[in-house]
């Protein structure tokens, strides 16, 4: 009964939304888990005639699965996209989520490092080597640029701007923004390109990508969080550190220093403004050290 709707959303998250086939495969996950509820409960009917009363049963039923807050809150956001596509195209008269109650997340703040810290994380590659100067290119890139991880292994030489100190970063949905990219970084994509990059065997189809592995193909996610964690480790780094630690830190720097909110949003690339507030989360250190400094009962 359902399957015509799916492939119709299946082509809405696809065409009008530009979603990444991960994105689009959570939110068809997040109807199918819907249809499976009702069809086991023998309450099986078309989506316009699915009531607030279902889907509270359905989330209640997915909660005594001992499911995380999280992952609830993310399958009702996929049912709310399902009726936002629903009441465009005339198959709902009314959205029954609109009343639909997801768990209250705690918003974690993520961990970031400080600048010393970045600096003695990338301090520990071992540059005799050509992983070394790939991984020093690399994390100064992710650093300098606040990339996401899967930005940055598909970063390609084409969309590389260094002489205008920008770099074009293809992110979620395929949205492309120019992001400014510091010297260090790119003098060290230089040294990369010209001394290890070059003399490699590419692999057919990958020419264009920057960061290559040993196989001359396009590094992984997982390679560059075990890199990451290695340079931890040997730095004596005891916080939760991943690829993403450095894009939070290059935020929160940024936020820090006094950058303005609307700007480190275009740079990441976030398409609400509220998920960039997260990084506006401050140490208590440094806000006592702010009052110290600009606040006269401080002095």
């Amino acid at each position: 009964m359902w399957e015509a709707y799916k492939n119709g959303f299946k082509a809405y998250l696809q065409l009008e939304k530009s979603l990444s086939k991960n994105s689009v495969d959570a939110y068809l996950s997040d109807v199918e888990k819907l249809t499976q509820f009702l069809q086991a409960a023998q309450r099986m009917k078309a989506p316009g005639d699915v009531s607030l009363t279902d889907l509270q049963q359905f989330v209640k039923s997915i909660a005594e699965l001992e499911m995380t807050a999280s992952s609830q809150a993310r399958i009702i956001s996929g049912l709310k996209a399902f009726y936002k596509f629903c009441l465009l195209e005339q198959v709902s008269a009314s959205d029954p989520t609109v009343l639909l109650e997801a768990p209250r997340l705690k918003r974690a703040l993520p961990d970031t490092l400080s600048f010393g810290e970045i600096e003695k994380l990338i301090g520990q590659i071992d540059l005799s080597k050509p992983e070394g100067v790939r991984n020093k290119a690399l994390l100064e890139t992710m650093y300098s640029c606040g990339l996401r991880v899967s930005e940055a292994v598909t970063l390609k030489i084409s969309c590389l701007y260094l002489s205008d100190g920008f770099v074009r970063v293809i992110g979620k949905g395929d949205k492309e923004r120019l992001v400014p990219i510091g010297e260090e970084a790119a003098k060290h994509i230089n040294i990369y390109t010209a001394t290890i990059r070059r003399h490699q065997h590419i692999q057919k189809g990958e020419e264009d990508i920057l960061f290559l592995n040993r196989r001359g193909k396009q590094m992984t996610r997982v390679m560059i969080f075990l890199i990451i964690k290695g340079l931890a480790a040997k730095a004596g780094i005891k916080k939760q550190v991943s690829p993403h630690t450095f894009r939070h830190s290059f935020a929160t720097h940024l936020v820090e220093g006094g950058a303005d909110l609307r700007a480190v949003q275009e740079m990441l690339g976030h398409e609400s403004i509220t998920t960039t507030e997260i990084y506006t989360h401050l140490d208590r250190g440094y806000l006592r050290e702010t009052l110290r400094k600009f606040h006269p009962a401080f002095r």
